[in-house]
């Protein structure tokens, strides 16, 4: 056998560390340690992304290792629970036996799974969503309870290539309801329909169809306790909904809230989730009728009444849930971005002792069949999410899950100072700061302006995780503005951004940048602007309009053109986006989008870009990035291109979140600390 052949360059090296003695050798190799760098994961494409160091990766790594836990299904006859929390590489599905106790793993699949629900009889099985390659094509699965990971896959219950949209449980009979809607590009003027569908899990072949619905903006369906109706919801955009009722023996629907219009001098309503009360005579739903914000009502069936429950609350409530026995509602209030949770008996309608929690962000609120646990998941700004629960009757709280000692101390991460700054045009913004240590770093400080999504989104002081490095390691300030548009600060705010006024949320920014220069711990020319999906969009556009005065913006999934994105965005949400954006078939709005379009500007992008996106992206399609990049790079500004062609909206798989992450210190330590 031939021996094999070691490269050319590494035999040189050798020979000349062994010539040259123990010291040079010493040092050479430690040079050598800090030049080996990471390798990308398989799937990612890397263009003028430079190498990431190992050094680097090994310094960062113990801020990649944090493990949010989330709450997703009660057992209905035990007091354990199934949550999700990260496995190795993706987020799985655990078993909790009780507060405490070690988590078992349930799922074990290359693809995320963050949701599930348990049978509602005996907890024999669950269902489960999962996609493929983040392209949010979910499929339904059942799975029985008793089998371990790998040991059985899973059985799939709703058709294959369709998207499931919503599933509701018929709690007695155990029959789940699933909508589901066509997947495919098909053009800017495709027509798509949902369709409803009653099924058995245990016998998935024989489904029952009750209706097809027109349109992809049907859910939030659920059953009255008698299973023989149903109560669902037509979203068409954020301030206007519509709430139905489907018989479920026949499949017949009506509408019970009006129709209106804002061309008609009437205000529209937007209704959140409702469930039925026990004895089925009306509903609880959210509705901002008559407010600014989304307030807790009762609706009369019989004669279509809505009376305020929460008339006191100038927040929008954003959760809410009603115990199986009908005598309480839990709900959550959106206080300035913080989590309230209030309790309320449906007899005389009264506020019950308020629960004792942490203060923080609380998510995915659910009682126990027993109408006694409430379960729920909470972080903060020094907390992961973890799962609690509420006892009704003694009001104690419990902590069901906690996460490992970390080697970094989470007790002293940054905690957020909620900030305000007038707008161009006198309206007032709001955000979250967190500053790093000025003891540690004194004097003005670099800033990173993180915007979120939606554009219906809201930045929360919840749990950094990572981005906790930009603080504590860096030293950079991250801002966290709310700007126009933005959810939980009255309806009317929610659309001071829509259609042909889209750039207005763009001068917030500029606003923001004016309020830094002010700030006596921020270094206004070192400032970076950062966002995902509509954040990313916002990022591009503030490229175009104040490229002097930032230093570096870091795009990840964002819309360049609306008028492509809108072309080529999934047809099942299309045209729930036209409401909020603007119709590109309409001449006149066509001409307005191409005007501004980012891509159509980035001769103005003058201050390097790091664009993200993920080759499965059902929401912005990747053919948003690639002509930001080529238009940008035409011009000689410093582009670096990031590719996941196992992703979707963004980075679910920890592998390639890890990298991205590098790169972005690497980019910031290049561009915006120089």
């Amino acid at each position: 056998m031939r021996p094999a052949r070691r490269p050319l360059g590494l035999t040189l090296i050798a020979t000349l560390l062994i010539a040259a003695g123990p010291a040079f050798a010493q040092d050479a190799a430690q040079n050598a340690a800090q030049q080996a760098s990471v390798a990308p994961p398989a799937a990612m494409v890397l263009e003028n992304v430079p190498p990431v160091a190992a050094s680097l990766a090994s310094r960062v790594a113990q801020y990649n290792e944090f493990r949010p836990t989330s709450y997703a299904s009660w057992h209905p006859t035990k007091l354990e629970m199934i949550v999700a929390r990260r496995h190795n590489n993706t987020p799985q599905l655990f078993r909790v036996a009780k507060p405490g106790a070690p988590l078992q793993l349930l799922t074990d699949y290359a693809e995320p799974v963050r949701s599930a629900q348990f049978e509602p009889r005996h907890g024999k099985f669950y269902v489960f969503g999962r996609d493929t390659g983040g392209n949010e094509v979910f499929r339904a699965y059942r799975r029985d309870a008793a089998l371990k990971p790998g040991s059985s896959d899973a059985i799939p219950i709703t058709p294959d290539n369709r998207r499931v949209q919503d599933t509701a449980w018929a709690k007695t009979s155990g029959r789940l309801l699933y909508v589901t809607v066509p997947v495919g590009r098909q053009g800017s003027n495709d027509q798509i329909s949902s369709t409803v569908s009653i099924v058995d899990p245990a016998q998935p072949e024989q489904v029952r169809i009750l209706a097809e619905l027109p349109g992809g903006g049907w859910g939030a369906f659920a059953f009255s306790h008698d299973e023989k109706q149903l109560v669902y919801s037509e979203y068409v955009s954020a301030n206007e909904s519509y709430l139905w009722l489907m018989d479920v023996a026949s499949g017949e629907s009506r509408r019970i809230t009006e129709k209106s219009a804002e061309k008609n001098g009437n205000e529209t309503v937007a209704y959140g989730g409702a469930v039925f009360s026990r004895d089925g005579k009306g509903l609880f739903v959210t509705s901002d009728r008559g407010s600014e914000f989304r307030r807790l009502v009762y609706l009369d069936l019989a004669t279509g009444k809505e009376t305020v429950l929460t008339p006191d609350i100038n927040w929008d409530i954003d959760e809410m849930d009603l115990s199986d026995d009908g005598k309480l509602l839990a709900f959550v209030a959106n206080e300035d971005g913080r989590s309230v949770l209030r309790m309320m008996r449906t007899a005389d309608r009264k506020l019950v002792a308020q629960p004792r929690l942490p203060m923080g962000v609380i998510g995915n609120i659910a009682w126990h069949r027993d109408s006694r646990h409430l379960a729920l998941s909470l972080s903060s700004a020094r907390s992961p999410s973890e799962v609690y629960s509420i006892d009704a009757k003694n009001g104690a709280v419990t902590r069901w899950t906690r996460h490992e000692k970390m080697a970094v101390d989470m007790d002293k991460f940054v905690e957020p100072s909620l900030v305000r700054w007038k707008s161009f045009d006198g309206r007032e913004m709001s955000g979250f700061v967190y500053r790093p240590s000025a003891s540690k770093f004194p004097g003005k400080r670099p800033v990173v302006i993180n915007i979120h999504g939606g554009p219906e989104g809201q930045s929360t002081p919840g749990f950094l995780g990572r981005n906790n490095y930009y603080t504590d390691e860096m030293g950079v300030t991250v801002i966290y503005p709310n700007v126009r548009g933005s959810t939980g600060y009255g309806k009317s705010f929610l659309k001071l951004d829509n259609g042909k006024l889209r750039e207005d949320s763009v001068k917030d920014i500029g606003a923001l940048l004016d309020w830094i220069a002010t700030q006596p711990d921020m270094d206004a020319s070192r400032v970076a602007v950062m966002g995902g999906s509509y954040g990313g969009y916002m990022t591009l556009a503030v490229s175009t309009m104040y490229a002097d005065r930032i230093a570096a913006a870091v795009d990840i999934v964002g819309i360049s053109n609306f008028v492509t994105f809108l072309e080529r965005t999934e047809s099942y949400r299309r045209d729930l986006r036209r409401v909020e954006y603007g119709d590109e078939r309409d001449p006149g709005m066509r001409e307005w989008m191409e005007k501004t379009a980012p891509a159509n500007n980035a001769a103005r992008i003058k201050k390097p870009l790091f664009v993200v996106q993920g080759k499965n992206d059902p929401r912005v399609p990747w053919q948003e990035a690639d002509q930001i990049v080529a238009t940008v790079k035409k011009n000689g500004t410093p582009v670096w291109y990031m590719t996941a062609n196992d992703e979707g909206h963004g980075f679910g798989k920890k592998a390639n979140a890890d990298y991205l992450f590098y790169s972005t210190i690497d980019f910031f330590n290049t561009y915006l600390l120089k």
